[in-house]
């Protein structure tokens, strides 16, 4: 590290493929899924079932809807994190600051290792993670934090490095949610059923100590609160389980269908997700909006993810601001 000074600011997300195709899928999902934070079952078990059955079959389906949501500029996730890490960089070093705000993946490009080689060929010798996970779980703010410290101890010279907490209850965080549902459902009818959906997690995990249900649990509360949504107009939901296992529920799909059998106006919106990616736009946006319509109903809107909303960058930058007390 040199002698500038610098603070970096690393946005850690989740991950993504480097193009929509089976051999891309197939790169990302043997990463993703060989962590022992995402599936923790013993490697004699679950090796067999990566490498015979998922890798063979998975990837290929996979591209296929990672195709559906592409962009031109590539993959929704990266293109929107990479956006508000630019946004963010431009708050904070136009009050004076000298903050460098690069992101990384847990899994994919760009990876954690390649964003600390970039922030250390800068000067940065001061890291602020901000995970872009409000509420934690271990297998994304747990894994994504392990491996930036595995990495960090192999460095030579170790940058001093802070964690923004979990922020599923920050105020400006959910000033931030409530201001991205208002702007989306102003001038429509309003939902009978908004549906707070977060990513699943096996219900062992939580069983065994998680905190992710709980932090799910009192961001929807709290949201609900600041919309003035009585209580029987909301419900919190879990979606994109995989495999088996009891996943957290009740699941979103199962309630999507119960939804359209009542006939009821429903909007979907994933408080747990800063950017729009494949679980929103393919999952809950269209595959959702299918089996919704599917069963009889007749009204469904997706609320879009914080991704640039200026109530976000304005609630990213207070945050950043606070963490950095003393640094920037």
């Amino acid at each position: 590290m040199g002698d500038a000074g610098r603070v970096g600011i690393l946005l850690l997300q989740l991950g993504t493929p480097a193009a929509p195709t089976p051999a891309a899928l197939k790169r990302y999902l043997r990463e993703f899924l060989s962590d022992r934070r995402v599936v923790d079952l013993p490697r004699w078990q679950w090796w067999p079932i990566l490498n015979l059955i998922v890798l063979q079959t998975r990837p290929r389906a996979s591209a296929q809807l990672y195709q559906k949501v592409w962009t031109p500029e590539g993959s929704p996730l990266a293109v929107t994190t990479a956006r508000q890490a630019t946004l963010l960089e431009s708050r904070l070093n136009a009050s004076g600051a000298n903050v460098r705000v690069v992101t990384a993946m847990r899994y994919g490009e760009p990876s954690i290792a390649a964003a600390l080689a970039a922030l250390g060929a800068d000067g940065i010798d001061r890291l602020l993670a901000f995970p872009m996970y409000p509420q934690y779980a271990g297998a994304t703010t747990g894994s994504s934090l392990e491996r930036l410290f595995e990495l960090a101890r192999a460095m030579r010279v170790v940058p001093s490095i802070r964690v923004v907490p979990p922020y599923y209850a920050d105020p400006d965080y959910v000033a931030a949610l409530a201001a991205v549902a208002r702007d989306s459902i102003a001038g429509r009818d309003a939902p009978e059923l908004c549906l707070l959906s977060f990513h699943g997690l096996p219900a062992r995990y939580a069983a065994e100590g998680d905190p992710y249900p709980t932090h799910c649990e009192a961001s929807a509360r709290l949201l609900a609160k600041a919309l003035s949504w009585p209580a029987t107009s909301f419900q919190t939901t879990f979606q994109s389980r995989f495999g088996r296992e009891v996943w957290l529920q009740p699941y979103t799909d199962v309630t999507l269908e119960e939804a359209g059998h009542a006939g009821k106006r429903v909007a979907v919106m994933c408080p747990g997700f800063t950017a729009d990616c494949l679980e929103t736009l393919e999952e809950i946006g269209i595959r959702g909006a299918e089996q919704f319509h599917e069963a009889g109903g007749k009204s469904f809107l997706r609320i879009p993810c914080l991704n640039e909303h200026p109530a976000w960058i304005d609630a990213m930058t207070t945050i950043a601001r606070r963490e950095l007390s003393g640094w920037a």
